[in-house]
C-alpha cells in the first residue's frame, strides 16, 4: 500500500512538472524572463552635443572623429562608472582610449583648445559684439564679419586672410606656409591642392575659428609625426574636442632617475635644435613654455606636447606681412585672448630664443641636484649662463654641443628606453 502511494506521487509530480514546463513553452514573455541566454542591453554614454561642442558647429573645429566616439571607439575609461557618465565638460583634457578593431586599445589625450569658460566667454563676445544680443547663431554672427566674407571670395589662403590673429604660428607669415595649411587640412577630404576650391564656406569657417582659437592641431596636421616631426598624432576633432596621440607631460619626469632625466634633457636639447634646423627651412620658436609644452611617450620619446605657443618663420620666403600690417584687428582676433595684447615683432625673434626660455623655466628642474660633483657644478653653470640669455646667436649651437657632451655619458641603454633600445647597444651614437 504505501510503495503504490510514493508511485502515485511520483507520477503527480511528473505531471506537474510536465504542466509548468509546457505553461513557460506557451507565455513567451515569462520564457524569456527564465531564460539564463536572455540578451542583456549593453549600456552606452548619453553624449550630447554640448559636451562635445557640436551644438557650436560650424564655429567649431571639426567632426572627423564623432563616429568613434557616438560608437564607443573613443572611450574616457578613467572616469567610466556603472552608468558610463561622462567626465566633467569643465576639464581641459581627459585621459581615453581609441581602437580601430574593438579589440587592441590605444591611449589618447582628448583636449580642448581652451577651457570651457574660456570658449563661453568668446561665444557671448561674438554674439553681444556682432549682433548686440546675449545669445545667437554663432555661425550667422561669423559668417557676417568682413574677414569671413573675404575668406569666401578668396581662391588662396593668403596673409592678408590672417593678419592680426593671435596664433604665434600666423605672426610672421610666408605664401608657402599658409599654401601647406590648406595642402593638409585633415578636416575634409584631401585635394592636395594650394587652392581653397574643395573647401566648402562650412570649412573654411572651423578653418578660420581653429586658427583664431588655437592652432596646436593645424600644426599636428602640417608636421605630422610619420614624417619625423616632433609632434603627437593628429587623430581628429569633434566639436570643441581635439583626440591626439597620448603623451605624459614633462613634469611627471622631474623627479626621475638621473640617466632618464640626462635622456630627456639630450631629446629636448635636439628637438630645439630640429626647430632652428630642420630640411623644409622653418624657424621655429616658443612664444612660452612651460611643465605642460613638452610630453614623453611610452617608449621614452620626447615630442612637443603643446604646439600653441610656437612661432613660425620662414627662413626661405621671409614674412609676407611687415609689423604694422599685424595690429589688424576684429572679433577673431580676440576669442581667447585680450584684444589689447602686443604682437612680438617679426624682427625681434633670435635663434636663441627658445633655448634660453627651456633653460630658465624647464632644465633646472630635470637636472638640479640629480648627478656627483664635478659634473653637477659643470651642468648648473651651463644652465644658468643660458637662461642669462648666453653671449650671442653664434654661441648658441657650441653651448648646445657643450651640454649634450656632459650629459651623453650619464644616460644608460636598457629598456626603459624603446625609443632608442636595442639599438643603442650597438651604435657609438649613443
Amino acid at each position: 500500500m504505501g510503495r503504490w502511494i510514493c508511485c502515485l506521487c511520483s507520477r503527480v509530480a511528473d505531471s506537474l512538472m510536465l504542466l509548468l514546463v509546457l505553461s513557460l513553452s506557451c507565455n513567451p514573455s515569462t520564457a524569456a524572463t527564465a531564460s539564463p541566454s536572455a540578451p542583456h542591453t549593453k549600456p552606452s554614454y548619453s553624449f550630447g552635443r554640448t559636451f562635445l561642442g557640436l551644438d557650436k558647429c560650424n564655429a567649431c573645429i571639426g567632426t572627423s572623429i564623432c563616429k568613434k566616439f557616438f560608437k564607443e571607439e573613443i572611450r574616457f575609461d578613467t572616469w567610466l562608472s556603472s552608468h558610463l557618465k561622462l567626465p566633467p565638460s569643465y576639464l581641459l583634457s581627459y585621459s581615453g582610449n581609441y581602437t580601430d578593431d574593438a579589440k587592441s586599445w590605444r591611449l589618447v589625450d582628448i583636449t580642448r583648445l581652451t577651457s570651457k569658460y574660456r570658449h563661453d566667454r568668446a561665444d557671448k563676445r561674438i554674439c553681444t559684439s556682432l549682433l548686440k544680443t546675449k545669445t545667437c547663431s554663432l555661425e550667422r554672427a561669423l559668417r557676417r564679419t568682413q574677414r569671413f566674407q573675404k575668406w569666401l571670395r578668396a581662391k588662396r589662403l593668403t596673409p592678408d586672410l590672417v593678419q592680426g590673429l593671435p596664433s604665434p604660428m600666423l605672426r610672421c607669415p610666408s605664401q608657402r606656409l599658409l599654401d601647406r595649411i590648406v595642402r593638409r587640412y585633415a578636416e575634409v577630404p584631401d585635394a592636395g591642392s594650394i587652392y581653397m576650391d574643395h573647401l566648402t564656406d562650412r570649412d573654411k569657417l572651423r578653418l578660420l575659428y581653429t586658427l583664431s582659437v588655437n592652432s596646436h592641431p593645424i600644426l599636428l596636421q602640417i608636421f605630422p609625426d610619420v614624417e619625423g616631426w616632433p609632434f603627437p598624432r593628429y587623430l581628429g576633432s569633434c566639436g570643441r574636442l581635439v583626440v591626439s596621440a597620448s603623451t605624459r607631460p614633462l613634469r611627471d619626469f622631474y623627479n626621475a632617475a638621473p640617466e632618464v632625466a640626462a635622456d630627456l634633457a639630450l631629446q629636448l636639447l635636439a628637438v630645439l635644435r630640429s626647430m632652428g634646423t630642420n630640411d623644409l627651412n622653418y624657424f621655429f620658436y616658443f612664444t612660452h613654455v612651460d611643465a605642460g609644452t613638452f610630453g614623453v611617450f611610452s617608449n621614452g620619446h620626447l615630442f612637443i606636447r603643446d604646439a600653441s605657443t610656437l612661432g613660425i618663420i620662414d627662413k626661405e620666403e621671409g614674412s609676407q606681412l611687415i609689423d604694422g600690417q599685424q595690429e589688424y584687428k576684429d572679433i577673431f582676433s580676440c576669442l581667447t585672448v585680450d584684444c589689447q595684447s602686443a604682437f612680438v615683432s617679426c624682427n625681434s625673434i633670435r635663434e636663441k630664443h627658445s633655448l634660453v626660455m627651456v633653460c630658465q623655466e624647464l632644465l633646472p628642474k630635470l637636472l638640479k641636484g640629480k648627478f656627483l660633483q664635478p659634473v653637477q657644478e659643470k651642468i648648473d653653470s651651463f644652465l644658468q649662463h643660458c637662461a642669462d640669455g648666453l653671449d650671442d646667436d653664434q654661441g648658441i649651437n657650441k653651448a648646445v654641443a657643450e651640454l649634450a657632451e656632459i650629459l651623453k655619458p650619464l644616460r644608460s641603454c636598457d629598456s626603459r628606453f624603446a625609443y632608442r633600445y636595442p639599438d643603442c647597444k650597438y651604435s657609438d651614437k649613443y
